[in-house]
């Protein structure tokens, strides 16, 4: 680590005031003649991209989430398709936030409930957590399926009240299970305290989509368009992300702004001068272009605490797959994980520093403490300077330790510095997928994940259907069901949990017996 090796590695962007420091990942600052190639077909494939060319193959859709803050270099037929309905939900939140879109009563919306799961949560979480913090309408989410949860959301928002709840329903086709249960049991909420769902909700859903179609029955407030051309984990700055910061009152236009600057400065086709190339070289130098380390993502920043769990999907389901682009088993990915600076003082970083070498560090730096004084906390030391010491003090002893780390410097938390963070990970994704010949844009585990979930609910109802008054076990109940026992003791399991089977425990799973569940009368 030197003064002249630091500079040599050090890209800034002034006039954004971001800066990326490479300068301890131990590699060159040149690309090599073996990597050239790579870089060159990296440029010109998300220049094609940018385009309108085919890049998810799967399902024989383009991928345009960089048109949503450039709407001048999308195809001109998708133009308007981003223009008006972000003029649309500016004009609803508005509305919404001066009180001229109420509830059935009369009365003002205080506060939102967001049903939706992965991007279509994730991404607006990160947003409110990061700039919410005077949110006009505090958010709530419904973002699993889990019923203790939503029993907890729900007690939240019970102390100003459901009728003065907006909802938000997130979904592209309307049949993701998890978002339809949440919404099936928000209804059920409503209902139950005599207030019909589709007057107090808004639906972000694909044209003629099954949600689409019952938001329109069930008489939802308004429907915000999702097109096919955006990916969930890369929905954050689409009607999915912005109208849910709409109505926390955050400055959306600034948010696009941020990301449409570091857009430009990452088009450039020069490595040396592009911040999100030059993130991509670096994963691939840390782990050999095989994902043979972690990354590690830590924040200093209490309002960025989501950022690693953002980028875990970003990263995860876009570089996570099984098969190169020529159908070639490679398995390749990045597993991303973190928390924030200097929580991890006292969680991970002894691991980081002196176990297993398996990760590189990527330091997330916000140079401003915060916007009034400060208290010295000890003569002429303030928490910020703490917090800047924990940060250079870890980065130099993970060093110490043969610990490769990168560091990312913003000035401090806006919307525009979000939207800067935001593109350039998108960016770095589709760089280094290509570095490596992947498809970054379909989710082919994903959908077998829903698939087998599927057969096991399928089962679960037979396996209810079986149940007997008379105590059977799994192996007895599996046979003409022509099943798996273990599958369907698990199922048993299940269900008895539940409340819906009786079990009668033995001395193990092969002699656990189950029956109809007998209420007492």
């Amino acid at each position: 680590m030197s003064w002249t090796t630091y500079q040599q590695h050090l890209l800034r962007y002034p006039e954004l005031g971001f800066s990326l420091d490479t300068s301890l990942m131990g590699m060159d600052t040149a690309v090599s003649a073996a990597m050239q190639p790579l870089v060159d077909r990296a440029f010109a494939e998300i220049a094609e991209l940018e385009a309108g060319a085919i890049a998810n193959p799967d399902e024989k859709r383009r991928v345009g989430h960089y048109w949503l803050r450039a709407p001048h270099i999308a195809p001109a037929e998708l133009r308007e398709l981003i223009t008006a309905p972000l003029a649309a939900l500016k004009e609803f939140a508005a509305s919404v936030l001066t009180g001229k879109t109420a509830n059935p009563a009369g009365q003002p919306f205080e506060q939102v409930l967001l049903i939706g799961i992965g991007g279509s949560a994730l991404g607006p979480q990160l947003v409110s957590e990061a700039l919410g913090q005077q949110a006009k309408l505090p958010l709530f989410f419904f973002d699993n399926t889990d019923p203790a949860g939503i029993d907890s959301v729900l007690a939240k928002l019970a102390e100003k009240g459901l009728s003065k709840t907006l909802c938000l329903v997130i979904s592209k086709s309307g049949g993701t299970p998890e978002t339809r249960n949440g919404m099936l049991e928000a209804v059920a909420a409503y209902q139950a305290a005599g207030l019909a769902f589709g007057p107090h909700a808004v639906a972000v859903t694909g044209k003629g989509s099954q949600l689409d179609n019952y938001a329109t029955e069930q008489g939802f407030i308004t429907r915000f368009p999702m097109e096919d051309w955006v990916g969930g984990r890369t929905s954050v700055l689409s009607t999915v992300g912005l109208v849910p910061a709409a109505l926390q009152g955050i400055d959306i236009d600034a948010l696009l702004a941020g990301a449409a600057a570091m857009d430009a400065e990452t088009r450039k086709p020069d490595a040396a001068d592009n911040a999100a190339m030059r993130l991509a070289l670096a994963w691939h130098h840390a782990g050999n272009g095989k994902g043979e380390k972690d990354m590690v993502v830590l924040p200093y920043k209490d309002s960025l605490v989501l950022f690693s769990k953002y980028l875990q999907q970003l990263v995860m389901e876009s570089l996570g797959k099984e098969l190169d682009r020529e159908g070639r088993t490679v398995h390749q990915g990045i597993a991303v994980y973190g928390n924030k600076g200097s929580t991890d003082q006292h969680a991970y970083v002894q691991q980081l520093r002196d176990g297993v070498n398996n990760f590189f560090a990527t330091f997330i730096e916000v140079r401003r403490g915060r916007a009034g004084a400060s208290i010295e906390v000890e003569p002429g030391v303030s928490t910020a300077d703490f917090l800047q010491g924990f940060l250079r003090g870890t980065r130099k002893a993970l060093h110490e330790s043969g610990r490769m780390s990168m560091t990312l410097s913003i000035p401090e938390v806006t919307p525009f510095t979000l939207g800067l963070l935001i593109a350039l990970f998108e960016r770095a994704v589709s760089f280094y997928a290509s570095l490596v010949n992947i498809n970054a844009y379909h989710q082919p585990g994903v959908e077998a994940g829903k698939k087998a979930a599927g057969v096991f609910l399928k089962l679960l109802t037979a396996v209810r259907g079986a149940l007997t008054d008379e105590p059977r076990t799994a192996a007895e109940i599996a046979g003409p069901l022509s099943a798996d026992p273990e599958d369907v003791y698990h199922c048993l399991t299940h269900l008895a949990a539940n409340g819906a089977a009786a079990l009668h425990t033995g001395a193990g799973p092969a002699a656990d017996r189950f029956a109809k569940f007998q209420k007492l009368s």
